[in-house]
């Protein structure tokens, strides 16, 4: 799932009674009137204030892994519980199609107690819960478990949500065609616990607290915070660097819903690409550590051949306008063709601004993807950074990022034939051959300099945790940039 913000989830241990899921790609219609749909202010009820304020007070009792290890806070504890599930049973009648899971919840709430308070279990609930049957547009779940919120609390505390579920008629079209990703989730927030209040803009079930991994079944993606935060993010670069944007991008920047709509179809083919075309085995490595550059290639691999099937849509749909005599597309296909193109633009943009500056310098790998796209942009002259201004040659934009993403699939498709460390060094050598390492790198100064005679975690651990900084163009937008990125956290579509 995009990227944007799916964090490798912390390593497992383990001797825990209970563990969170390590990341997994999730992959391969119900439409409710009234209750759980769009109309119905369930954020603004008293049951859903009162979970709020449950949760809240539950969270400082509870350790990092979950458990409330004070049996002093026990009562208390119980007294929460009990004020959580009455909250859930009261707003279960709005959300039908969540009964079973609804049901679930609470049983877990109660054996937690019932155990004391131990590291929480709840995987009863998460495989009752299948928000991926009922993606329809606008229909509505209330989300309780106890879990981290990626890109934002490391904590596995008991967090509440309430999203709506976006689906617009093209993703449908596109999902049911060519781009099939039954498991994919577009959701908005409506409202949410401290948790959320972050930069965290998934809700992954590998996040849930569970005593063993199910099969995930489904990955949900908050469009309306990645709409948002481009939107703040890029107006205020476009207005520091001085970049006069087209008009179809500028139209991103004012509109919420169209560009919640774009990172929808972003998101679609993104999230189903982690798992397709010539990968060495699994590009994240599942259970294994590998130096983050690697994961900045798989992020960045992903957005680009979303950006590389945007384009291949709008050419298609082009050429067809064009041999039509009245050189009209069905609505359906004009919409699919003006979102195609906002797509390229939105991956452009969320890359080359947000992601480069945004998080710590301690192995950023969506930083270092954004910070990698711009620089094979400038040196291929189609960026321009020239008295104190950016521009870009839109003409020659699309070739010179599909260029950038060949170039990272022809690295996979080589490394089914090499060994790991080859394949580490292959993938190293193409990042440096367009970003400058730091200079006290070990990595830099080739394979002689690395302990290759030994385990895999010797060179992972010879990665310097900022192994390319930021240009000198970087460090002078991130200080322009810094308190607009910071403005950006808990920002929803309604913010």
């Amino acid at each position: 799932m995009p990227a944007r913000d799916r964090t490798i989830a912390p390593s497992r241990s383990a001797d825990r009674k209970a563990i969170i899921g390590e990341p997994e790609v999730v992959e391969d219609a119900l439409t409710s009137s009234g209750a759980g749909a769009a109309g119905d202010p369930v954020e603004e009820s008293a049951a859903w204030i009162a979970l709020k304020h449950a949760v809240a007070e539950l969270q400082p009792l509870q350790a990092k892994d979950g458990s409330v290890p004070d049996p002093v806070d026990h009562p208390l504890a119980r007294d929460l519980v009990e004020r959580i599930r009455d909250a859930v049973a009261e707003l279960a009648p709005r959300f039908p199609h969540d009964h079973d899971y609804l049901v679930a919840v609470r049983d877990d709430f109660t054996t937690w107690a019932a155990d004391d308070f131990g590291v929480p279990d709840f995987v009863a609930s998460l495989v009752a819960f299948h928000p991926e049957r009922h993606r329809s547009d606008g229909i509505r779940h209330l989300v309780v478990f106890p879990m981290y919120t990626q890109n934002g609390s490391t904590e596995r505390h008991v967090e509440a949500v309430l999203v709506e579920v976006l689906w617009p008629d093209f993703v449908a079209a596109l999902e049911g065609g060519d781009y099939s990703n039954s498991l994919f989730v577009p959701i908005r927030f409506l409202d949410f616990t401290a948790g959320y209040d972050t930069n965290s803009a998934v809700l992954f079930p590998e996040s849930v607290a569970t005593s063993t991994i199910p099969a995930y079944t489904w990955g949900a993606i908050f469009a309306d915070r990645e709409a948002a935060r481009f939107r703040r993010v890029v107006r205020e670069a476009a207005s520091v660097t001085r970049l006069e944007l087209p008009s179809e991008a500028a139209r991103l920047l004012e509109d919420q819903a169209l560009t919640e709509r774009t990172f929808v179809m972003w998101d679609l083919i993104h999230d189903r690409t982690h798992m397709r075309g010539d990968l060495p085995f699994d590009p994240f490595m599942i259970k294994q550590r590998m130096p983050y550059f690697l994961y900045s290639l798989e992020e960045l691999r992903c957005d680009l051949t979303a950006f590389r099937e945007a384009v291949r849509i709008e050419r298609r749909l082009v050429a067809a306008r064009d041999a039509l005599e009245v050189g009209r597309l069905s609505p359906a296909d004009a919409e699919l063709l003006e979102q195609a193109g906002l797509v390229q633009y939105a991956v452009l943009f969320d890359r080359i601004f947000r992601f480069a500056i945004t998080g710590s310098r301690v192995r950023n790998y969506d930083g270092l993807g954004g910070q990698l796209l711009f620089a094979w942009l400038h040196q291929r002259r189609v960026l321009h950074w020239t008295d104190t201004q950016l521009t870009i040659d839109w003409p020659e934009v699309a070739d010179a990022v599909l260029a950038l993403g060949d170039a990272i699939d022809e690295l996979y498709w080589r490394s089914i034939d090499r060994p790991k460390t080859a394949h580490w060094l292959a993938a190293y050598a193409l990042v440096s051959s367009t970003l400058t390492p730091n200079p006290a790198s070990v990595w830099a100064q080739g394979a002689a300099a690395l302990p290759l005679d030994g385990p895999p975690r010797g060179l992972t651990d010879a990665v310097l945790d900022d192994e390319f900084p930021l240009s000198m163009f970087y460090e002078a937008l991130d200080k322009k940039m810094r308190e607009v990125i910071v403005s950006t956290a808990g920002i929803t579509g309604r913010s």
